[in-house]
C-alpha cells in the first residue's frame, strides 16, 4: 500500500529526518523518500519493522476513510461568497495527500463563517449577541467530531471507576450514591428543586436529587456529578487543550465531557459493547438491560471506537419537529451540512409521523455512499396539564456494509437489489439536479429559467 503521508507524519512527530529514519530500517534515505513521495508501496517487511521501531499497530497506516472530510471541503467550496472551484479529483487528491491542509482550510471557513454571522448581528437592527447564544455549543460539537465522538481520555478510567464500584446493569444508582459519599463525603437527597433536575451544593457537601427523574435519568446525573470530582483535572487539561473562544464554551465543554464521563460510567464500554454484540444492537433490549433511555444507548452506541475493540461506527442525530438539530455526532464519514438545513427525504423526520415506532431507511448520498438509518421519537414531560412536553427524533445511522450486525437489517435486501432512498446533505450543497423536494437551488449551480414553460422540479437546473 502507498502511505507516503503517514509516514512522514510519523517521521516528524518524532523531530527524525529520512536519514535518520533510514537508520532505524535499514534502508537507504532515497528509499525513505520514494516511500514518503508515495514512488513506492510500503511493502510488509518495511511495515513490520515500523511497527517493531515506533511501537504503533499496522492499521496506523491502512488508508485513511476522508468522506468526512471530502465533504466539508466540498461545502467550503459550495459557499457562494467565496470565489473558486475544486474539481472532485482535486478535493481527493487534497483530502488524501495533505489532509492537515484539508483541515486547516475547513476551520478557516468555520472561522470566517462565524465572522460574517457576527457582522450581520451587530449591524441588525435587534442588536442581538448570535455568537453568545449560539457559537459555543457549536464549538463543542465540532470537538467532539473531530474526535469521531470519541474520549479514550475518560471512557478508560470510567470504566475502571465501574468496576471498583461494582456497579451492576440496570441497578447503578445505589453503587452511584455510595461512591459520592464513601469517596467524596457527598450526601445525595431526594427533593422537588423546581425546575432543576439537579444542583450541587459543594460546600455542605450535599447533591439535591429531583424525584421526577426516571431511574436511568437519576443515575445519569449522580454520573454527571461523580465525573467532576474523580477526574475534574483530566476535563480542565482536555478544555484547556481544546482552544475554545471564551468562557461560555469552556463551561459547556467541561459538562459536555462530564456528561460523556457519565455515560462511559453507566454503561462502562467492555460491558456495554459485548451486550450490544450479544443483542446485535437491539436498543430496546439494551434499554432494558441498562435501566437507561433510548436516546442514551444510541448516544453510547456512537461512542465505541476504542482502538483494538471497536463497536459498529454510528453517527448520532436528535432533531426536532422544525428540522433543527440538536445533537448531531459522527464516528463514520456521514457528514451533517451546515448551510442549507437538512434533507427533508431523510428517515429522521418521517419519524415524527410514527411516534413510538423504530423506522430503517437505505439511505444513498449523491457520491454514492450507503448508510443504513434507524429512527424513532422519544418524548420528555417537563410538567403537569398544560405544560408544554419536548418530542425529539433520535437517528442512528451506520454504513451499509454495517448493517448486517443490526437486528433491524433482518429481511431487509442490502445487496445490489436494496432498496435505496437517495438523500443529500442539505439542499444549497445537494449535487443531485433532478430532486422535486429542493428548499433552495444549488450553490453555484445555473438555473434553468423559462417564462413560458413548468417544470415539476422547484429549481430545475441548466442541462
Amino acid at each position: 500500500m502507498f502511505a507516503g503521508a503517514r509516514l512522514r507524519q510519523l517521521r516528524e512527530d518524532r523531530s527524525m529526518t529520512q536519514s535518520d529514519l533510514a537508520r532505524q530500517l535499514g534502508i537507504s534515505p532515497s528509499y525513505v523518500n520514494q516511500l514518503e513521495h508515495n514512488g513506492r508501496p510500503l511493502t510488509l517487511p518495511v511495515l513490520l519493522r515500523l511497527t517493531e521501531h515506533f511501537g504503533i499497530d499496522a492499521e496506523f497506516f491502512t488508508p485513511q476513510d476522508t468522506a468526512r472530510l471530502v465533504a466539508d471541503v466540498r461545502e467550503v467550496f459550495a459557499d457562494d461568497t467565496i470565489d473558486g472551484t475544486l474539481s472532485a479529483g482535486q478535493v481527493d487528491e487534497l483530502t488524501t495527500q495533505l489532509p492537515d491542509v484539508a483541515r486547516t482550510l475547513v476551520s478557516l471557513h468555520h472561522r470566517y463563517r462565524e465572522a460574517i454571522e457576527n457582522i450581520a448581528t451587530l449591524v441588525s437592527e435587534q442588536g442581538l449577541d448570535r455568537t453568545a447564544a449560539q457559537q459555543p455549543h457549536e464549538e463543542i460539537r465540532d470537538w467532539f467530531y473531530r474526535r469521531s465522538n470519541h474520549v479514550a481520555e475518560l471512557d478508560v478510567p470510567a470504566e475502571k471507576l465501574a468496576a471498583e464500584l461494582r456497579l451492576v446493569p440496570g441497578e447503578v444508582r445505589a453503587g452511584l450514591t455510595a461512591g459520592l459519599r464513601e469517596r467524596h463525603g457527598v450526601k445525595v437527597v431526594a427533593e422537588s428543586i423546581g425546575a432543576e433536575q439537579h444542583w450541587f451544593d459543594p460546600v455542605n457537601r450535599v447533591m439535591h436529587l429531583s424525584p421526577a427523574l426516571r431511574p436511568g435519568q437519576a443515575a445519569f446525573r449522580l454520573a454527571s456529578e461523580l465525573a467532576m470530582l474523580e477526574t475534574g483535572q483530566t476535563i480542565d487539561r482536555l478544555v484547556d487543550d481544546g482552544a475554545f473562544s471564551g468562557e461560555t464554551a469552556r463551561r459547556l465543554a467541561r459538562i459536555g465531557l462530564a456528561n460523556y464521563f457519565a455515560g462511559a460510567l453507566v454503561l462502562p464500554y467492555r460491558v456495554f459493547l459485548g451486550a450490544a454484540e450479544r443483542y446485535r444492537y437491539d436498543i430496546t433490549r439494551l434499554s432494558d438491560l441498562f435501566g437507561v433511555g433510548f436516546e442514551t444507548i444510541c448516544h453510547r452506541l456512537s461512542t465505541l471506537q476504542r482502538s483494538g475493540t471497536r463497536g459498529v461506527p454510528f453517527s448520532f442525530v436528535r432533531v426536532d419537529r422544525a428540522g433543527n438539530i440538536s445533537k448531531r455526532q459522527s464516528a463514520t464519514g456521514f457528514h451533517f451540512s451546515r448551510v442549507g438545513g437538512s434533507c427533508p427525504l431523510w428517515i429522521v423526520y418521517e419519524a415524527f409521523s410514527a411516534p413510538g415506532r423504530i423506522l430503517t431507511q437505505i439511505a444513498e448520498l449523491p457520491d454514492g455512499k450507503k448508510y443504513f438509518w434507524i429512527a424513532r421519537t422519544v418524548n420528555r414531560a417537563v410538567g403537569g396539564h398544560g405544560h408544554p412536553g419536548k418530542t425529539f427524533a433520535i437517528g442512528l445511522g451506520c454504513e451499509l456494509r454495517q448493517a448486517h450486525r443490526l437486528i433491524y437489517s433482518d429481511g431487509l435486501a442490502l445487496g445490489t437489489d436494496a432498496a435505496v432512498s437517495p438523500i443529500g446533505m442539505g439542499c444549497k450543497v445537494c449535487e443531485r439536479p433532478a430532486c422535486p423536494q429542493r428548499a433552495f437551488p444549488a450553490i453555484g449551480k445555473a438555473l434553468r429559467i423559462n417564462e413560458h414553460a413548468s417544470s415539476l422540479l422547484p429549481y430545475p437546473p441548466q442541462t
